[in-house]
């Protein structure tokens, strides 16, 4: 979260995984406290807790996507090749599980490398 909105620069494979993991356990706890504060809704499992828990972490989760394809030496709009049905996820996680573009590219020098 210290990046919280930075779209530039680069992600390494452990600030992507780190931000998912924390994000899912973080999702879990505001999911039960809705459940156990009863303020979910009876359609759904999840109510106001976890909405506002998912409309505050959308921008950072976005930017981190970003910066992780940026490691790649991909753009950010190819974000949206998770809308091909399938295929368009599996080479996105391809994408987040692979290690990163050796050296400095177009966004900036490998955080690997220097250690950032």
């Amino acid at each position: 979260m210290k990046q919280y909105a930075v779209f530039s620069g680069r992600a390494r494979r452990k600030e992507y995984w780190m931000f998912a993991l924390f994000n899912v356990i973080f999702g879990i706890m505001a999911w039960l406290l809705d459940n156990l504060l009863g303020t979910a809704s009876n359609n759904s499992a999840s109510g106001l807790i976890y909405g506002l828990y998912g409309l505050a972490v959308l921008l950072p989760s976005l930017a981190v996507a970003v910066r992780r394809l940026h490691d790649h030496g991909k753009s950010g709009w190819w974000l949206f090749i998770n809308f091909i049905p399938f295929i368009g996820s599996i080479w996105y996680f391809i994408l987040t599980v692979t290690d990163s573009q050796p050296g400095q590219n177009q966004y900036g020098p490998n955080p690997k490398e220097y250690g950032s």
